[in-house]
């Protein structure tokens, strides 16, 4: 797509030329140089979601992962403690983790046999006269730089100094623990295994849409109306449920005041506590009085910029590949203690973002729809201003719409310019 850039005043970047408050210009998901520019000052920069600690349960396991298109590994070592650690042979760069998964204290290159603790640190290699018999090199895998936990989430960033992670999640953090409070146990596990779908889009559309309140009713309609699913009405004129922008580019559709409204347990996951008894017990029992509120307003539908994205019963990760693709990672929640209902939450993951799901499939084509218009070259814009003028400000100081307003987008793209605005 060939664009010329509206023209202001010299002293304003480029990235105040393209977004606006109403409106971003279609080269920001189209110009290659733009995402060069993304993985330099977002991916390699601020705070990225990695995994989770129950990924790699045990001493030595291992699973593969990305930050962007870099290849990483999340490791827990003899001791017990998770490290981050780059796919990558100091010596030349060949990959020595090919399996996704698995449990090992060492990983050794296939092309020369040098081999290295599962902490990154190079344990030995072939053949030392060449190097002048030295007993070891000071060579290792690549580390992360910075890696912070948060209730069991694993974040990571390329950059040595910045804000730390509490900074950065700031009112998104008490998302996570809305989250993990509906295990009985505290805990969330990501042991469900993982689907993946590569989708021929920007991934900013994908970041724009988890909190779109306005698609839900016209891109799923079929599916709301053969299974009679009540999450329809929930982003509608006549919802009580809002849209918050979190701060940090983070946003959430917060539906608690729907299901306050009903004071139904077990509504928010399409079920009642009769379907469920084991569960509820249990909750009851773990917390208490306080688990009246927690059955009744369940989890969070919350986009933590850039890659982590919270759907009540399921977890996505966004992973790009380039300007005009990506991968979407996608699992159940399961929560520890919660048997009874992780079982369910596999099977409907499975009915909505599996192979043969629906949800997905249909915002999958959505995406690939916007990529392609985006390439024309009339309208060059695309607008957001969707519930701006009647937006307020609530008791956080957080900016708050109604359920199909987006208040998502435009503190997306607001972070996103203060980011991309700055000196790499």
């Amino acid at each position: 797509m060939t664009v010329t850039v509206p023209a202001q005043s010299t002293s304003e970047g480029k990235y105040s030329r393209l977004i606006e408050p109403t409106r971003v210009h279609s080269s920001l998901y189209t110009d290659p140089a733009v995402f060069a520019e993304e993985l330099a000052k977002i991916w390699y920069r601020t705070w990225i979601y990695v995994g989770h600690v129950s990924e790699v349960p045990e001493p030595n396991d291992y699973v593969r992962k990305t930050i962007g298109p870099q290849d990483v590994i999340l490791t827990r070592d003899a001791d017990g403690e998770v490290h981050v650690v780059f796919n990558r042979c100091a010596h030349r760069a060949n990959l020595v983790c090919d399996d996704a998964r698995g449990n090992s204290s060492s990983f050794r290159c296939p092309y020369h046999g040098w081999t290295y603790r599962n902490t990154g640190e190079l344990l030995g290699y072939p053949y030392k006269k060449g190097y002048g018999g030295r007993g070891k090199l000071e060579l290792g895998l690549g580390r992360v730089p910075r890696m912070e936990i948060y209730r069991g989430f694993v974040f990571a960033s390329l950059a040595a100094d910045g804000p730390d992670l509490a900074e950065h999640l700031g009112e998104a953090a008490g998302e996570l623990d809305r989250l993990v409070r509906l295990s009985p146990e505290g805990k969330v596990e990501l042991t469900a295994g993982w689907l993946k779908h590569r989708t021929r889009a920007n991934w900013k559309l994908l970041a724009e849409n988890e909190t779109d309140g306005y698609h839900p009713q016209f891109v799923h309609g079929s599916i709301f109306s053969v299974t009679g699913s009540p999450i329809g009405p929930l982003y509608s004129d006549n919802s009580t449920a809002v849209t918050r922008a979190l701060g940090n580019g983070h946003s959430e559709n917060d539906l608690r005041p729907e299901f306050r409204r009903f004071g139904e347990p077990m509504r928010w996951f399409g079920t009642t506590e009769s379907r469920v008894p084991e569960y509820v017990a249990r909750m009851r029992e773990a917390h208490g009085p306080a688990a009246e509120d927690i059955l009744v307003e369940g989890s969070p539908h919350v986009m933590i910029f850039p890659n982590l994205f919270v759907a009540e019963i399921q977890l996505f990760v966004i992973q790009p590949l380039s300007v005009a693709e990506c991968v979407q990672h996608a699992t159940a929640v399961q929560f520890k203690g919660a048997p009874e209902l992780n079982r369910r939450m596999v099977s409907q993951t499975i009915g909505s973002v599996g192979p043969a799901g629906m949800l997905l499939a249909d915002d999958t084509e959505m995406y690939e729809r916007n990529q392609r218009g985006l390439g024309m070259v009339r309208p060059e814009w695309v607008d957001i201003r969707r519930g701006l003028e009647r937006e307020v400000t609530d008791e956080r100081g957080l900016r708050v719409g109604t359920a199909t307003d987006e208040t998502g987008m435009r503190a997306f793209w607001s972070h996103y310019k203060t980011l991309m605005e700055k000196e790499a």
